[in-house]
C-alpha cells in the first residue's frame, strides 16, 4: 500500500482508505475493517451519522487493537444525530458535543482529521472555524477539513482562518470518479493553490464502475441501485448508453489485466491532487481487490481511451450538475 501527503500538510494517508459506512451486519462490518488493516490500509473514514453512530463504535472496536500511531482516523460532524434542534449543524455546541461523542465511540483521545460533513448555512462560519481551532489547540483534533463544500465556501473559510489566526483546512472530501468530475472546474484549482488534499468518496460511482450493472439486465439482487440508496445515483446514470460505455471500460481493464474497480481507482489516483480514495465493501474479499489498486499506473494512451469512451456523459460543468445536498440542517442526506 502506497501513501501520499494530504495536501501540503505533513500527514501521510494511504492511497486507498476504508469507508466504514455500515451496509452489512455489525459482525461483517468488523471483519471487513480488520481485512482493511491486513491489506495495509492505514486511513479509515467514518462519520457520526453513519448507521446512527454504530459505524464509529464498530471502527473504534477494530482499531483499538492497532497501534494508534499507525492509523489515521477521519470522522465528520454536521448531520442530524438526534431529534433536537442542536443535534445537527456546525454550531459550537454541536461540534464540541459531537467531537466528544466521536472520541468516546472511536476509543481514542484524538481524531486525526475532523471534517465538516456539509456546509451549514445557519451558523456563522467564524463560529464553526473557532470551534474547530479550539479542538486542535486542545489536542483532540490534529487536522481539519470539509466535505462537499463549494469553492466559494472553502475560499471564505480560508480567508477567515487567515484573518483570525485559526487552524486552516487541509483536506476536502468530495465525490469524484470517472463519471462525476464537477470538482475539476473550480474546487480542484482552488485546492491546488491552497495546498488542500482530496480524500474522495464514491470513486466507483456507487458501484456503477464495478461493471456489475448491465444494459438490459435486471438490477443485481442487493445492489444499491435496486434498494433505498437508488436516489444517490446521478440522474440518468443507469441508462443503456451509460451502461454500454461502462461495459467498454471493462475491455480496457481486461487488456491491462486488472479489474474494473481497480481501473476506476487507478484513474482517480492518477490525479496528483487526490491523496486518497475511499472504498467500502460488503465482504472482506472486496477490500483485498480494491487495495491492490494502489500503485497501478495508467499511461496517457489509456487515459485518452477512457475519455474517448466516456465522452459527453462525463459531468464537468457544475451548471449542468444536479443539485447535491449541502445543508444538513434542512436536508439530512449523507454520502456513503
Amino acid at each position: 500500500m502506497r501513501h501520499r501527503a494530504l495536501g501540503r500538510s505533513g500527514l501521510q494517508v494511504s492511497e486507498i482508505a476504508y469507508g466504514s459506512w455500515i451496509s452489512t451486519t455489525e459482525d461483517s462490518a468488523e471483519a471487513i475493517a480488520r481485512e482493511a488493516l491486513e491489506q495495509g490500509i492505514t486511513t479509515f473514514d467514518t462519520a457520526d451519522v453513519y448507521a446512527g453512530t454504530l459505524a464509529e463504535t464498530v471502527l473504534g472496536r477494530v482499531l483499538s487493537g492497532a497501534r494508534r500511531e499507525s492509523v489515521v482516523i477521519s470522522t465528520k460532524v454536521c448531520a442530524p444525530v438526534g431529534p433536537g434542534p442542536n443535534d445537527r449543524g456546525l454550531s459550537r455546541k454541536h461540534i464540541m458535543e459531537s467531537a466528544a461523542g466521536s472520541l468516546r465511540r472511536l476509543r481514542t483521545d484524538h481524531i486525526d482529521i475532523y471534517q465538516a460533513h456539509r456546509y451549514d448555512v445557519r451558523t456563522p462560519l467564524e463560529e464553526t472555524l473557532r470551534a474547530f481551532d479550539d479542538l486542535v489547540r486542545q489536542g483532540k483534533v490534529l487536522y481539519v477539513g470539509v466535505s462537499e463544500w463549494t469553492a466559494d465556501q472553502i475560499a471564505a473559510a480560508l480567508k477567515i482562518a487567515a484573518d483570525m489566526g485559526l487552524d486552516r483546512i487541509i483536506s476536502n472530501q468530495p465525490q469524484y470518479n470517472m463519471l462525476w468530475r464537477v470538482i475539476e472546474a473550480e474546487v480542484l484549482p482552488l485546492c491546488a493553490r491552497e495546498g488542500i488534499g482530496q480524500i474522495v468518496w464514491s470513486p466507483l460511482a456507487q458501484g456503477l464502475l464495478t461493471g456489475k450493472y448491465r444494459s438490459g439486465a435486471p438490477l443485481p439482487p442487493g445492489s444499491r441501485a435496486g434498494g433505498p440508496a437508488r436516489s444517490q445515483f446521478a440522474v440518468g446514470a443507469l441508462t443503456a448508453d451509460v451502461l454500454d460505455r461502462v461495459s467498454r471500460l471493462g475491455d480496457v481493464a481486461a487488456e491491462l489485466n486488472i479489474t474494473m474497480p481497480q481501473l476506476a481507482l487507478a484513474w482517480v489516483l492518477h490525479n496528483p491532487q487526490v491523496s486518497s480514495a475511499i472504498v467500502g465493501a460488503t465482504a472482506p474479499g472486496q477490500i483485498a481487490e480494491t487495495a491492490a489498486a494502489s500503485g497501478i499506473g495508467l499511461d496517457d494512451d489509456v487515459l485518452a481511451r477512457i475519455d474517448g469512451i466516456l465522452g459527453p456523459i462525463v459531468e464537468r460543468d457544475p451548471a449542468k450538475t444536479p443539485a447535491h445536498p449541502t445543508d444538513y440542517g434542512r436536508q439530512g442526506e449523507h454520502d456513503a
